[in-house]
């Protein structure tokens, strides 16, 4: 999966470069590690955000925080900091894991969204998907230009819909890699 911090949108609909948050980078990260994911892209252009980033992870994969808590050096093992999604893509090559179909998610509902129950099927086939969540207020309109799906927004039963991106990321990790069976939705 990739934590898109640019380019995501800011509440007024314009394309920024979020912060990389130590929250999300270990709560994601343990997530991601509990469910099988691969890896997990920080993806960002930002310098001074991906030396935060590569602080924290090296605090808790290789510094003293790998020996206090080694369970968190695995999940932390997991997150590789890129420039791009063009990086990310270049990554997953370059380490044989192939070119992925990439799944956007959203918060808003959108035409040419599928459900989890129908990715999850087409996962089961075994090509390389790879899930982008962003930061913000979500990813700007070009990331779903490139998607090859997007995923139907996560639903609540209040009208308030404004999850956490490491909540989000949890939902779709247990919707999409949970061992729930292929019965269909709502099953």
């Amino acid at each position: 999966m990739a934590l898109i911090h640019y380019p995501v949108l800011n509440r007024n609909g314009d394309i920024i470069a979020a912060a990389v948050t130590n929250l999300d980078l270990h709560d994601i990260a343990r997530a991601a590690r509990t469910y099988g994911v691969r890896a997990v892209y920080v993806v960002t252009p930002l310098e001074d955000q991906k030396v935060l980033a590569e602080r924290i992870i090296d605090h808790w994969v290789s510094g003293i925080g790998s020996e206090y808590n080694p369970k968190r050096r695995e999940a932390l093992e997991l997150i590789r900091i890129q420039d791009s999604l063009d990086g990310v893509l270049a990554d997953m090559v370059q380490r044989g894991v192939g070119t992925p179909r990439i799944v956007a998610t959203t918060a808003r509902s959108r035409s040419r969204s599928i459900d989890d129950w129908v990715l999850k099927e087409k996962m089961a086939k075994g090509s390389p998907y790879l899930l982008l969540l962003g930061t913000a207020w979500g990813l700007a309109e070009e990331m779903f230009a490139s998607a090859d799906f997007i995923l139907d927004p996560i639903k609540g039963i209040a009208k308030y819909n404004h999850l956490s991106v490491r909540s989000a990321a949890s939902i779709f990790f247990d919707r999409l890699l949970g061992n729930r069976e292929l019965s269909g939705p709502g099953h």
